[in-house]
């Protein structure tokens, strides 16, 4: 480790302000930003989406476009100058004393490498190891991320590998050359509760043995609470608040602060949900099984080719009208599976029956059922066209179902804005000029723009910041209230569908293991599994005591 010798910061930046050249104009990013981290110790770095979080780092590791202007300031690694060091230095630098973890470890390895071959690269050209040496050590690193069979994950490709496997050879390539200052970039957003839980059980440990310093930036206060030493706040690119995390979760002194404390999701605080009419189900599934087949991928990865691998077992479970059913589990546990299933996007064996109909095979389900079923997934840029206007986005399922005259589309389309509270306006955007929220909001409306009996909500806040994601939720229970629907809401966010759901169902490796009314979360019945995952999200002291949104 190349610790600083002395007590000066590990990184130090003063008086940092940023801003980018656009057609539109100049925009600042970052204004006047000071913060400071030493050895050894966490710095996190909270706000909401476009608050400046990322272009500190791209500041920092000096990946800015070609559009940014730095006006004033200084960024300083361990004393030297990071702004005066030229693109060859840099590349010198990065791997070997300031590295990175990215959100997504799938954008961060290339995928025409195995992943044995990207930590050895790291060691070849950091150390100037051999390539049999670097191998060696890239094994070694890999072990000691705690990974089951490392030499059977060194010789895969990153499309071979689960999104927990392939964070820990992210986090494995980041330490390898004992760094003084690693950048983590919301690395546990895109993992399920349980592999996040490891992915942070596992930082915390490689912290406490190499005494790195980290920037942990996160939208995440549960997380930050857990694993910061200090914390900055940033709004609109200032840092509004900052200090030692229990002081600033204790006694927040700014609104933005107290704001986003609100919107933490607690159990306690449950959302107004409207009780379920008591009916027979709308939607009951019995007996689902989907079966990926032997010689494929997923099999290859498991060490079972030529075995049949189940995304689904004997899978059952209902929804009355009206109701909201949290289907929780780890990823891999089978919940996509069963949304693609009711949704008609998956083959199946066994039954589902809508109302008084009975299906069989996906190809059986047919107009009327695929209007009444409709789903919202968790990335909208995958799902909204981007070639299309919003406005056009929204009128398909109007016309496709003939659900207004056509003169009325319009109209519709505006009334479907404001129901999820965009402005008429947005009806002539593309998806690409809005925020994430926003896209989700339209991705939603167009959902029950088709006026649905049941929306499947696959993940759809996993993505988004804390105060975002709690405006989301609103939105959905006053639709479904409003309109009657029922919802299946998939989750790994135990805290949110506590908040939300009238019963919680969970899946563990292609099964249901547990089925429950949500009043009855803590009782010593539920499953083992349920347990571990209820145990993955304590709420920190500091933020049980926040004031309810």
């Amino acid at each position: 480790m190349t610790a600083p010798q002395d007590d000066r910061p590990v990184l130090q930046i003063s008086g940092y302000s940023l801003a980018y050249e656009t057609p539109e104009g100049t925009v600042a990013a970052l204004d006047d930003v000071t913060l400071d981290i030493r050895h050894g110790e966490t710095h996190a770095l909270v706000g909401e989406s476009g608050s400046g979080k990322s272009s500190l780092a791209w500041a920092i590791l000096r990946y800015l476009p070609a559009n940014a202007r730095e006006t004033t300031g200084e960024i300083l690694l361990s004393g030297e100058d990071l702004r005066a060091k030229t693109q060859a230095q840099m590349e010198a630098l990065r791997g070997r004393r300031i590295a990175m973890v990215f959100q997504d470890p799938s954008a961060a390895l290339n995928p025409a490498m195995r992943l044995g071959d990207q930590i050895a690269e790291v060691f070849m050209r950091h150390r100037g190891m051999s390539r049999d040496a670097a191998w060696a050590a890239g094994l070694a690193a890999l072990e000691h991320t705690g990974i089951l069979h490392p030499d059977r994950i060194m010789r895969r490709y990153p499309h071979e590998a689960s999104g927990g496997e392939k964070q820990r050879v992210v986090i494995a390539t980041a330490f390898a050359c004992n760094p003084e200052l690693i950048v983590f970039d919301e690395p546990t957003t895109a993992l399920d509760i349980l592999t996040a839980q490891q992915i942070l059980d596992l930082f915390l440990r490689l912290r406490a043995e190499t005494g790195v310093a980290a920037l942990y930036i996160s939208h995440d206060l549960e997380l930050v609470g857990r694993i910061a030493d200090r914390v900055s706040v940033i709004h609109n690119g200032r840092i509004i608040e900052a200090g030692p995390v229990h002081e600033v979760f204790s006694a927040p002194r700014a609104n933005y602060t107290r704001d986003l404390m609100a919107a933490v999701p607690r159990p306690e605080m449950r959302i107004a949900v409207p009780e379920p009419a008591p009916a027979p189900p709308l939607l009951r599934v019995s007996g689902i099984s989907v079966s990926y087949g032997g010689p494929g991928r997923i099999a290859r990865m498991l060490g079972r080719a030529g075995q049949p691998f189940y995304g689904a077992r004997d899978v059952g479970f209902d929804i009355r009208p009206g109701e909201l059913l949290g289907l929780v589990g780890a990823s891999g546990s089978g919940k996509s599976t069963m949304a693609q299933v009711i949704s008609g996007l998956r083959e199946f064996e066994g039954e589902v029956a809508f109302g008084d109909r009975r299906f069989h095979a996906r190809r059986a389900f047919d107009r009327d059922y695929r209007r009444a079923v409709q789903i919202v997934f968790q990335h909208p840029d995958a799902s909204l066209n981007p070639r299309q206007t919003i406005g056009g986005i929204l009128s398909r399922p109007l016309r496709l179902y003939g659900l207004v005259p056509r003169a009325e589309v319009p109209a519709r389309v505006r009334e479907l804005l404001e129901t999820v509270l965009l402005p008429p306006e947005f009806a002539s955007r593309y998806p690409h000029e809005l925020s994430g929220g926003q896209k989700q909001r339209v991705a939603i409306a167009r959902a029950f723009a088709a006026e649905p009996q049941l929306v499947i909500c696959d993940e759809i806040t996993a993505a988004l910041d804390v105060s975002v994601q709690a405006a989301v939720a609103r939105l959905l229970t006053g639709l479904q209230r409003r309109s009657g629907a029922a919802c299946l809401f998939i989750t790994h966010d135990l805290n949110l569908i506590r908040q939300l759901a009238h019963r919680i169902a969970v899946m563990q490796k292609g099964r249901l293991v547990d089925s429950f009314d949500v009043a009855e979360a803590e009782s010593p019945a539920r499953h083992p599994y349920t347990r571990a995952l209820l145990q993955a999200v304590p709420l920190p002291a500091e933020l049980q005591g926040a004031p309810a949104p």
